[in-house]
């Protein structure tokens, strides 16, 4: 490994050196690919800010392949377990009497995963971390991207040319747009704000959601004793968060069921949000390029996905082009198959969470599965399964999980209905 390029080509470039950039990195040097991971920031110590902060257990099989698990636990990461509010109560996902526990991933600050598993990226064989390297345009023949051009720190201009370019560069990706890759928009009819707090205590030290139909809000507990407190309302609660946004957030906490102590608890970061988040969905793929994490797709953060979502692209894109990268294979036949993969397993998350964030209340499929998710203890794990993202939403909203839940709700009517006959 070296920190600075020598001036040879590469099989594969990465533009950005945040979680699913460095994954790539590794899981594709592993595989016998040399990498340049470009990263326009020049503090290895650099991590997104905006962010749930938590990574869905779908992903842990990522983590558990790029070595990263003690590392994350000797961090403090906290096991994600969590309870989510909804007007019928709580639904409270729990491991059955006879069965293993629940899955999970973790809750882990950016700060500390950011440069752990930049520096990870760093260490892999294969790997050249460029820090402070921006790419400014793409190199191109005969239609296909064949690299890019970045700055330096110094602030020359360098080429450095590749099988592979790689954007791993966020929802705003210059690579894509360098690539004319173009991008579908949907609107977020929700804002958010979010703040770290230290000795919040939680129920069960675990996290907590709040479904409140349309508003949202969320506290994950992570590392160092800190907790992720975030609200996420309608935009017509717009206009009083601008006008005073430490109040209208203590205020709305507040109101929680069951909430937080927040007024007790020390706030460690400032307020962090943005008033317009919408959701991007673009083609993962364009010849000689591929788009892993918020690149590719960039979901509704009330659902807490893009970290496990970066993460399992680039172990796809490691799997599927690893081979043709180092001149072993069908490049183009490789990004294809990234690209049904990508697809196949995200579309549909992507189109449900489109739906949800127009900030609507539940419809009726929704009232139905999580009424009985809090009244039934197999249909919360069945949710939990769904909100980490181990099952897609057919499996969700499969015939025989919503003839269950209306079974529960029946069954839940009926003892209702005889307790107020023998009243």
């Amino acid at each position: 490994m070296s920190t600075t390029d020598s001036g040879s080509d590469h099989d594969v470039v990465i533009s950005g050196a945040s979680l699913a950039g460095s994954a790539a990195a590794i899981l594709l040097a592993r595989r016998g690919a040399r990498v340049a991971l470009l990263e326009r920031r020049s503090d290895p110590e650099a991590y997104k800010v905006l962010c749930t902060h938590s990574i869905t257990a779908n992903a842990h099989p990522v983590l558990d392949e790029l070595g990263l698990v003690p590392a994350l636990e000797r961090a403090g990461a906290v096991r994600n377990e969590a309870r989510w509010y909804t007007r019928w109560g709580w639904i409270e996902p729990r491991a059955a009497s006879t069965g293993p526990e629940l899955p999970y991933a973790y809750n882990i600050r950016r700060s500390v995963l950011d440069p752990l598993i930049r520096s990870r990226a760093a260490e892999t064989p294969g790997v050249d971390l460029l820090l402070g390297h921006q790419v400014k345009g793409l190199v191109q023949e005969a239609g296909r991207t064949v690299g890019v051009r970045a700055t330096a720190p110094d602030g020359s201009e360098r080429q450095i040319r590749a099988r592979l370019v790689v954007g791993a560069d966020g929802k705003d990706s210059a690579v894509a747009k360098y690539a004319g890759v173009p991008s579908r928009e949907y609107e977020n009819g929700r804002f958010g704000y979010l703040a770290h707090f230290r000795d919040l205590p939680l129920p069960g030290g675990i996290g907590q959601v709040w479904f409140l139909e349309p508003d949202m809000a969320y506290a994950f507990p992570n590392d160092d004793g800190v907790t992720v407190l975030a609200v996420l309302p309608g935009k017509a609660r717009l206009p009083a968060f601008r006008a005073d946004l430490e109040g209208s957030f203590l205020d709305f906490v507040r109101a929680l069921p069951d909430a937080p102590p927040v007024d007790s608890a020390e706030r460690v970061s400032k307020f962090i949000g943005t008033v317009d988040y919408p959701l991007h969905s673009r083609r993962p793929t364009a010849p000689g390029l591929a788009l892993v994490g918020d690149a590719a797709l960039t979901g509704d953060p009330l659902w807490g996905v893009g970290c496990g979502w970066a993460l399992e692209s680039a172990r796809w894109l490691a799997e599927a082009v690893a081979g043709p990268a180092t001149g072993r294979g069908d490049l183009d036949r490789a990004l294809a198959a990234y690209a049904r993969t990508h697809g196949r397993r995200l579309r549909g998350h992507q189109f449900l969470a489109v739906d949800y964030a127009r900030a609507r209340p539940f419809n009726p499929v929704e009232r139905l599965v999580f009424s009985a998710a809090a009244r039934d203890e197999a249909v919360a794990r069945h949710m939990h399964r769904y909100a980490s993202r181990l099952i897609g939403p057919g499996r969700f909203l499969s015939p025989s999980a919503l003839a269950r839940a209306a079974v529960v709700n029946l069954k839940h009517r009926d003892a209702a209905a005889g307790g107020v006959r023998q009243g």
